[in-house]
């Protein structure tokens, strides 16, 4: 039997560091044991879903050198690899479980199904669906059907029982039907949900072993059933643990930058960062914290994955950073990838209108487009500050700008303008007093080349990394002002 492993992200933001950890581990499993390894793109989420985040996805996966067997960009024999381009595949497969009574068409509007919650949530019940269509006669669901009527496809589930099923690192895990909701597989656009979806692409595809984060445990009962209820094998399941900030937290782009770009951006080695990466919560057989991809490769045993969240921690992959940069490049390869970083035709094409203008010397240039190729800009609260507004509203209106830019999904010039100034608007503040916070956040200067310019240029990971600095040294919310400008923010 070949070992066939994939990784199947969505392309409906930033790309994560999460999905790179998980995506090397599956790689090192297959190619460990001569396998294969699958790239596939989880797009059913029409609405977030975007070709310029599939497109960063396979960018800094092939920067960290996590190559594929197959996928959308390289093809394959089990294609289409994304999603939106299998729907009638999954359409015909729902269909089956309907006709084979292992699931149901359900006609609760998204009304009916708050109610529901709300009822639930009052009287302190188990929160979920209710099997309210499975009430209805096979006559009055085709006269809904037949009339038009929306409806999604969901799954039957027992109420009562235990499900039982082996994890590669955890062994037996137990899971009671009582808490395994019944799930949609088909959404009232046609489009199925990620567990249809999922089980139906990893047995086309011949995947043998899935490799996931643990937050998936609890779907497992899903998929189990799913396999059961079509009489397909159900590939090895291994739940990996979760990568964490420093203080044991989930990782999240609220104590730790997230973005694989934005470590590109920051100027570490693709080396060093998969090198830090296959440290989580794994280890060399000889303990060493130095080691390539191929020496990862060679020795990868999964037995040896530790269960306790593995910290992601910035300075101890500086440190690491550090000796490949000095053990691993001569002066000239330095040179030479230091060029390739950041000095380097493509980056510096946009960057020198913007700064031609304004210099009569070249030691001009420096002082005027450093922050272009530098990390965290060096700036105190008080160069962030506005004698004709209170710190506080400053605050606030940098997190609610920070919020808006988070869910910008096409970043350009105009629609980071238009965002920017339609919350200065909702905040009443004068758009230069948002703009030159902005200014003094992003370029580390009350005085350098049009701010807006300078988030196109660093990009969407490197711009909102240094806003949410900025929000940092200005002191940041506290939990009670998190929660209260956060149900402000939902209300604007």
């Amino acid at each position: 039997m070949t070992i066939r492993t994939r990784i199947a992200p969505s392309p409906t933001g930033d790309p994560h560091l999460g999905t790179a950890y998980i995506a090397l581990f599956n790689l090192a499993f297959a190619r460990q044991q001569g396998g294969e390894f699958i790239l596939r793109i989880e797009d059913t989420d029409q609405e977030r879903s975007t070709p310029e985040s599939e497109a960063a996805i396979l960018e800094s996966l092939r920067w960290l050198g996590l190559d594929w067997d197959e996928g959308p960009d390289v093809g394959g024999p089990h294609g289409p690899y994304r999603q939106s381009e299998r729907g009638d595949i999954y359409k015909d497969y729902a269909q089956q479980l309907v006709r084979d009574g292992h699931a149901f068409y359900c006609f609760a509007t998204p009304e009916e199904l708050d109610e529901l919650r709300r009822h639930q949530t009052e009287n302190k019940l188990p929160i979920g669906y209710d099997g309210r269509g499975l009430t209805l006669s096979a006559e009055e669901v085709q006269t809904r059907l037949a009339s038009g009527e929306a409806h999604v496809i969901r799954m039957k589930v027992p109420r009562e029982g235990t499900c039982k099923f082996n994890d590669m690192l955890r062994g037996e895990i137990e899971i009671d039907w009582a808490q395994v909701d019944m799930q949609v597989l088909l959404k009232n656009d046609g489009m199925p949900t990620y567990h249809l979806a999922n089980v139906v692409d990893d047995h086309l595809m011949g995947i043998t072993h899935v490799l996931r984060g643990e937050e998936w445990i609890n779907s497992a009962p899903k998929h189990q059933l799913l396999y059961a209820y079509f009489g397909w094998d159900m590939p090895l399941l291994c739940h990996l643990p979760l990568l964490r900030n420093p203080d044991k937290s989930k990782l999240s782009k609220r104590k730790n930058p997230t973005s694989i770009l934005y470590y590109q951006r920051m100027g570490y080695l693709a080396e060093a960062m998969l090198n830090y990466l296959g440290r989580m919560g794994w280890s060399m057989p000889d303990e060493r914290e130095k080691f390539d991809r191929q020496e990862m490769f060679d020795n990868f045993d999964i037995q040896r994955v530790s269960l306790g969240g593995p910290i992601f921690d910035q300075e101890k992959l500086s440190w690491l950073n550090g000796l490949w940069l000095r053990e691993d490049l001569s002066d000239m390869a330095f040179m030479q990838r230091m060029q390739e970083w950041a000095v380097n035709t493509d980056y510096l094409a946009p960057i020198v209108p913007l700064i031609k203008p304004r210099v009569e010397k070249f030691s001009d240039v420096l002082p005027l487009a450093g922050f272009f190729l530098s990390g965290m800009p060096e700036i105190s609260a008080e160069d962030l500050a506005n004698a004709k507004v209170d710190s506080d509203q400053l605050r606030k209106t940098l997190q609610f700008t920070l919020w808006q830019l988070e869910g910008l999904r096409h970043w350009e010039k105009d629609a980071i303008f238009d965002v920017c100034k339609t919350m200065a608007q909702c905040m009443e503040l004068k758009p230069k007093d948002l703009f030159g916070l902005l200014f003094v956040a992003i370029t580390g200067s009350a005085n350098s080349v049009s701010v807006f310019d300078a988030m196109v240029i660093l990009g969407p990971d490197m711009s909102r990394a240094r806003l949410r600095h900025a929000l940092t040294v200005m002191g940041g919310p506290s939990k009670k002002e998190a929660k209260r400008w956060d149900k402000e923010y939902r209300t604007l």
